[in-house]
């Protein structure tokens, strides 16, 4: 079930920074920082774990599916992008109650029509805004707990403008929305503007190589954003140690990108706990074995 600490702290207006994580070693790895809450970023599991553009290609079963193992390997509240809502409103409400049993915390459905698209690339349409509100209603009833947050975003500044995206905004936290993601805003004066206008906690994507400024956290608390979430860095930093490492190999040079330790991997992962099982139940493994043998 959902973790509460997230609708605590954005009650207690403290700030949230989320990475982004897109498997299960991304997932890990982000547990163990100071990190408040995680993001399994649209983008970088549909990469990840098909290969595929972010652009409607993935199933609510692909994405539950990898929305249910990430939120077991981690002990922090997990914000989880649940696309359109993956249909009409019976599918809405399908989406996030099988995101609540997953163990999200909160779920992140958007304004776009389908097949959607990535936030920062081109092409991208609305749905009308009743039918978003909508959404968001049927969001709100189909959780079972108050502590399953619903966050709202919409595109609309790059096909509608800023006022729409506003008016959109208090649309949907007039629908209940309890977090707002306006998506895309070009600069610090934008931001500036949605941060006074929207009266709802707000989510700022701050996509490394998007469109919207990469800024300090306590500039964008000063804005007026409670949670800050960074999808693609981890994604991007691990695509480009790997493309460095396997050139390194194919030209037989030593591996120039930084490692992370074989012993800090293997505890990371956990085989500690294979090691500590095996001590427990050694008579019993090799009992199975002789018997497996025979």
């Amino acid at each position: 079930m959902a973790n509460p600490v997230l609708r605590t702290m954005l009650q207690n207006r403290e700030f949230v920074a989320a990475p982004g994580v897109f498997d299960l070693v991304s997932t890990k790895i982000a547990d163990r920082t100071r990190a408040e809450a995680l993001y399994m970023t649209g983008f970088g599991t549909v990469a990840s774990y098909l290969g595929y553009p972010d652009a409607g290609l993935a199933t609510y079963t692909d994405m539950l599916d990898r929305a249910t193992a990430i939120a077991a390997a981690t002990g922090k509240p997990l914000i989880a992008d649940g696309d359109t809502g993956y249909g009409g409103l019976l599918n809405v409400a399908h989406t996030v109650r099988g995101y609540e049993k997953a163990g999200v915390s909160m779920i992140q459905i958007e304004d776009q029509q389908i097949p959607k698209k990535c936030g920062h690339t081109p092409g991208r349409h609305l749905v009308p805004v009743s039918e978003m509100a909508n959404k968001i209603r049927v969001a709100c009833d189909a959780r079972s707990s108050a502590d399953f947050l619903i966050m709202a975003r919409t595109d609309a500044i790059a096909s509608e403008g800023l006022d729409s995206a506003l008016r959109r905004a208090e649309a949907y936290v007039q629908a209940g929305a309890d977090a707002i993601f306006i998506e895309a805003p070009v600069d610090v004066e934008q931001m500036r503007i949605i941060g006074a206008a929207v009266d709802a906690p707000l989510v700022s994507n701050q996509l490394h190589g998007g469109k919207t400024p990469i800024l300090p956290q306590s500039q964008l608390a000063e804005l007026g954003i409670a949670i800050a979430i960074y999808p693609t860095a981890g994604l991007f930093a691990a695509a480009a140690a790997l493309a460095r490492t396997y050139d390194d190999h194919v030209a037989d040079r030593p591996v120039s990108a930084p490692l992370y330790g074989f012993h800090d991997f293997t505890e990371m992962i956990g085989f500690q706990q294979v090691w500590d099982f095996e001590a427990k139940y050694g008579d019993l493994l090799k009992e199975e074995t002789a018997a497996a043998a025979v």
